[in-house]
Order: structure tokens, then C-alpha cells, then sequence
């Protein structure tokens, strides 16, 4: 959950592994670090918080001529956000930055003290620097060293290390956590946990595979697998395209990504429709002979598109499916069939838990699908079949256009197992494609529409918490407008279905609880009605959003008038967004850095 950079070369590296950080910053924000060693010389910088405090610190710090660096933007796992525990972490001539959790990092921590080591940070980090010293002294070579340390330390992790005993050398490896190299005509490699921080710096790629770990030098780059075996890199292109990280003129990446969502929806239904039927070339009949089952499994925001779809599913292609949340799905020792095909969602493609609930799908011989956002990820090189998003860069922690694009994808879905499982006539068919064809438009943010909500926020600036109630689809786009609200604006905020608050949550109503209530014309409307009018009646503050004027309403967000539920849908969703980012705002927020999150979480 946190962003590695690395550089060797002969350009100012402080700059170079600064502006990588940057781009990584998304990825954790507690603290940040750089280490660099030139002519024999180790300069290293930490501080906390954002990464301008770090940019302050080296102001007056510049490089000449060749060095090597690597870099750390932090979440906290072990320890607090402080200097000490921000990386990189030095022993008496090397220095280490580390992504993921090193499990038995307290028992060699306990071997290295007992050897006289005195430990700086409470991180599980800086056993990897000591251990590596503790081999050095007993190896031939620093590489030999550093090898036997990555065979020592069990977990997750992607880490680079520098040590003064091989001046143009950094070390690497890899195994559950993000990294990749990249390579120039000049001789320089970077390193870094995703490919944005090195594009327009590099022109080639390698993407390292569970297990890599090796050494680059100006001149080579030596890449061993978990067997020790030498292997080559597969290096692919690198995009020059670096426009979607950028604001555009928008207060935020969040409310860019939001406006963003007709377009990407659109590059997502690319390719993909016919007049009467979805195409998807990533899915084939021997990944879908024998499925009884589908299994959706994800953490999240990514969870509540797997609940959509669950819905979709069962109603269009008539196939059975089951929802786990992946953090508890790993550890209750599930029965799993093989006539089940496993889907794991992600916006990035490294999340922990969702990761491992896959690698133990492959590992009880069932079929695997990931829906995912990034090419070359983890879960998308092990699984069976891969389905792409298409949501391009996401930058703000708070999802909005990556769910907007799982949910697409799962509707498609739904249609071509309907085809396939003679589940919905060709009539059918072709009516719920015109409709996909329609979302685009359905997600465009109106003017008027975001000025209403920007007046309304000032209005749900207090209280005790919000309901957001709806059923159907619309209870998992209940929890996730309550988990938006929740991310950017810490206030407190539950989804709930309609029917259930008579079943316990009514008991909180009064005027300083605020129900948001998705009220859509073409599906149940009058139950959730009934349902909505119950908190009326008890003094709950009651904003509706529906299509459908409603007199009980305190205030109402009218959306526009639709064909059917799944177009309402949509719309509600953006309504959310802008609902919760406008809050968010008003309250003086960070909306791209909310606290305690990061984009990626790439740890248990």
C-alpha cells in the first residue's frame, strides 16, 4: 500500500526520484523518503505527512554526475507515521524501502537484537537492512547477501536496497507486491511500484513476476526467479501518454474522474456490442463449459459491483452466484467446487486479500476471471481470463469511474451468459443492448444538476449520520454512496435496504438523521416509497433522489426521466459522487488524500 521508486543513471536524482513519489503519493501519504548514493556518499531524507514536506527538506540537496537512489512514499502498517518509521530504513552502510508485510519479521528482529543490532523504527522494514548486513559479513558478495536475506523473510513484499559495498547496484525483489524496471537508451533504470511515475522517462518496461529478485548496474540487468534460475526480461512499451494524470482544470482528481465517466463507460462498451449480442474475445467456451456456479469476490467498492452483478446475474442469465467479501473468504476454510467459476474484481489488480482468495481458487483447481483496471497486474497474470475495465488512470482514493466501469462490464456479462445460457430471449437481447448504449449519456454530469447538490451540501454538514436505503441493485449502490461519503468526508454513514430499517435501524430517526433515499420509477418504487415515508413519519430529514417527485421528501434531486431501472441506476450513482464529494469540500477536505486510506492496498 505504499509507492517504491528507485534510479540509476547520471541525471539529478533527487529530482527524478521525487517526481516518481508524486505519482505514487496516491498509494500512501504518512510519510515519504529518498536515500542516494554518490561518490561514496550515502544523503538521505525523510519526513512526514505529505510529500511537499519532503520536497522542503532537499531543496538545497542536488546531484551530479552518475548516482543511484531509491525512494518511499508510506502508509503506516507497523508503526506510526513518523521520521523514524518513514523509509528508507539504514543499517551501518546500506540503505532499504519496502512494500507489504514481512510475516516473521519479530523472530529475526528478536535473532538480530540478540546479535547486538540496535533497531531505530518499530516497522518490520528495517529487519530486511540489518538481516542483509548480518549475511554480508559471511558472504563472498554483496549479491550472494542479498540473496540469501530474500530466502530468510517470509510475506509480501517488492524492496530495493543500495549499500555503499556495491556503488552502482540496486537490488531488488519481488513477491505479491507491485514492481516493475523500465530502461532508456541511456542506460538508466527505474524502478517504481506502477508504470506512471515512468512514463515519459523510459521506453520499455519489465514487469517483475512473484518470486523475481536480481541487481541492476549501468550496464546489466540480472533477473533471477523463486528456483534461481536466470531468466531474461520481457520488456513491453511503455505509454507516453501522461494527460489523464493531470486535473484539467477540475478542484480535484475525484471530480475530474467523475466527469470522466461517460467517456471511459464509452471506451469500456467498445468492441463490445452488437445489434444482438455482447462480444467479449477475452471469454471462451472452455472457461465456461461445466460453470454451475459463479463466485464474486472482492473488497470494497469493487464488493458492491460484485453485489450489482450478483443481482444481474441470477435475473438475466439464470445462473446461481454467490458474493464474498475477500478478507473474510480466505480465512473460513470455504467449500469450493470446480463446476464454480471464481471472479475476483479490482480496481488495481493487487489488492491483498482479493489476490489471495484467487491463488487459492487456482490452487483448488477452479476456474478464474478477473474484472480489473490495470494491464500486467498481479491477478491479471494469474488468472484463467482477464476482463479489462478500460477506467484508464484513477487517481483519487475514492473510486467513482473504476465502479462505474466494473458495473458496465458486469450488465454486459449478464447479457452474454443470457445468450449463451438461453436465458433471456434475443428480443430481450437487443432491447438491454440499446440500453448499455445509453450509459454514457446517463453519467454525464449536468450543470444544473452538480449546482443543486453544492447548494444542498451545506445542509449535511452535521448530525449524528446518514441512511442511504434502496433495494435491489439499489442497496449496493446504497453502500456505496454511503462508503463515498464516508472516505472523503468522515462522517458516519450506512447503506441499508429499504425493507430492513424496520427491523432495528428506525429506532434512530429523528430530524439529525439523514436518509438519502434512491427512490427509482421502474423498480419497486412503491415498496421503497412505503419504506421512505416510515422515517418520514418518524422525523427523519428525508432527501430523495428519484426521477419521481416526492412530497415527503425535505429535499429532493431529481434525476433524468429513463427507459429502466439499470439507466436510473447510473445517474444515482453520480448523483452520489458529486453528493459526497460537494460535502467533502464544504467541509474542507482533502477529497484526492482522504486520512488513514490509500489507493492500493496491497496488505492485509
Amino acid at each position: 500500500m505504499c509507492g517504491i521508486v528507485g534510479y540509476l543513471g547520471k541525471k539529478n536524482s533527487k529530482e527524478i526520484l521525487l517526481s516518481g513519489l508524486k505519482e505514487l503519493e496516491y498509494r500512501g501519504y504518512d510519510s515519504a523518503g529518498i536515500a542516494v548514493l554518490q561518490n561514496d556518499k550515502f544523503d538521505s531524507f525523510k519526513a512526514i505527512g505529505k510529500l511537499i514536506n519532503l520536497e522542503e527538506k532537499t531543496k538545497e540537496f542536488v546531484t551530479q554526475g552518475f548516482s543511484i537512489g531509491i525512494g518511499h512514499t508510506r502508509w503506516a502498517t507497523h508503526g506510526k507515521p513518523t521520521e523514524l518509521n518513514a523509509h528508507p530504513h539504514v543499517g551501518s552502510e546500506s540503505y532499504v524501502v519496502h512494500n507489504g508485510i514481512i510475516e516473521n519479521y519479530a523472530e529475526l528482529k528478536k535473532e538480530l537484537i540478540a546479535d547486538g543490532v540496535t533497531f531505530l523504527s518499530q516497522t518490520d522494514t528495517e529487519v530486511i537492512v540489518h538481516q542483509f548486513e548480518k549475511n554480508l559479513k559471511t558472504s563472498t558478495s554483496a549479491f550472494e547477501a542479498f540473496k540469501k536475506t530474500i530466502s530468510e523473510i517470509q510475506g509480501a513484499y517488492a524492496t530495493l536496497l543500495v549499500t555503499k559495498s556495491e556503488k552502482e547496484t540496486i537490488f531488488f525483489a519481488k513477491n505479491g507486491s507491485p514492481m516493475l524496471v523500465g530502461i532508456n537508451d541511456e542506460n538508466e533504470k527505474y524502478f517504481a511500484s506502477s508504470d506512471t511515475p515512468l512514463i515519459g522517462k523510459c521506453t520499455d518496461v519489465n514487469y517483475f513476476e512473484d518470486g523475481d529478485y536480481g541487481y541492476v548496474t549501468p550496464d546489466e540487468l540480472t533477473i533471477f526467479t523463486n528456483e534461481d534460475v536466470k531468466k531474461e526480461p520481457l520488456f513491453t512499451k511503455l505509454s507516453t501518454n501522461k494527460l489523464s494524470a493531470q486535473k484539467d482544470g477540475y478542484r480535484f482528481f475525484m471530480e475530474k474522474e467523475i466527469y470522466e465517466q461517460s467517456s471511459v463507460i464509452a471506451d469500456t462498451l467498445l468492441g463490445r456490442l452488437c445489434d444482438d449480442e455482447v462480444l467479449f474475445d477475452e471469454l471462451d467456451d472452455a472457461l465456461l463449459e461445466g460453470i454451475n456456479e459463479i463466485k464474486l469476490c472482492a473488497c470494497g467498492t469493487s464488493y458492491h459491483s460484485a453485489l450489482t452483478a450478483s443481482y444481474l446475474f441470477e435475473r438475466y442469465a439464470k445462473i446461481k452466484t454467490t458474493i464474498e467479501v475477500a478478507s473474510e473468504f480466505r480465512y473460513r476454510q470455504p467449500i469450493m467446487t470446480k463446476d464454480t467459476l471464481f471472479v475476483v474484481i479490482s480496481q488495481s489488480g493487487e489488492t491483498a486479500d482479493t489476490l489471495e482468495t484467487l491463488k487459492m481458487a487456482k490452487a483448488a483447481g477452479l476456474k478464474t476471471l478477473v474484472i480489473c483496471n490495470v494491464d500486467n497486474s498481479s491477478m491479471v497474470r494469474l488468472a484463467d481470463a482477464c476482463v479489462l475495465t478500460r477506467a484508464g488512470v484513477e487517481k483519487g482514493v475514492a473510486s467513482t469511474k473504476a465502479f462505474a466501469t466494473q458495473v458496465t462490464v458486469f450488465w454486459m456479462m449478464s447479457l452474454y451468459l443470457a445468450k449463451r445460457n438461453n436465458a433471456l430471449s434475443s428480443q430481450d437481447i437487443v432491447s438491454q443492448i440499446k440500453l448499455l448504449r445509453e450509459i454514457p449519456k446517463s453519467v454525464k454530469v449536468d450543470d444544473e444538476m452538480h449546482e443543486r447538490i453544492k447548494r444542498l451540501s451545506k445542509r449535511y454538514l452535521h448530525g449524528h449520520g446518514f441512511f442511504f436505503i434502496g433495494r435491489d441493485v439499489f442497496y449496493p449502490l446504497a453502500l456505496e454512496g454511503a462508503l463515498k461519503l464516508k472516505e472523503i468526508s468522515y462522517l458516519h454513514a450506512e447503506g441499508y435496504p429499504s425493507g430492513e430499517m424496520k427491523h432495528g435501524p428506525i429506532a434512530l430517526a429523528d430530524p439529525e438523521l439523514f436518509t438519502i433515499a434512491l427512490l427509482p420509477q421502474h423498480l419497486l418504487y412503491e415498496k421503497a416509497k412505503s419504506n421512505v415515508e416510515e422515517l418520514s413519519a418518524r422525523d427523519s430529514t428525508i432527501c430523495a433522489i428519484s426521477s419521481v417527485n416526492f412530497d415527503k421528501a425535505d429535499d429532493f434531486i431529481p434525476i433524468k426521466k429513463c427507459s429502466h431501472y439499470m439507466l436510473e441506476f447510473f445517474e444515482m450513482m453520480v448523483v452520489l459522487q458529486v453528493f459526497s464529494l460537494e460535502i467533502s469540500i464544504r467541509l474542507g477536505n482533502d477529497v484526492d488524500m482522504p486520512r488513514n486510506l490509500a489507493k492500493s492496498v496491497t496488505v492485509e
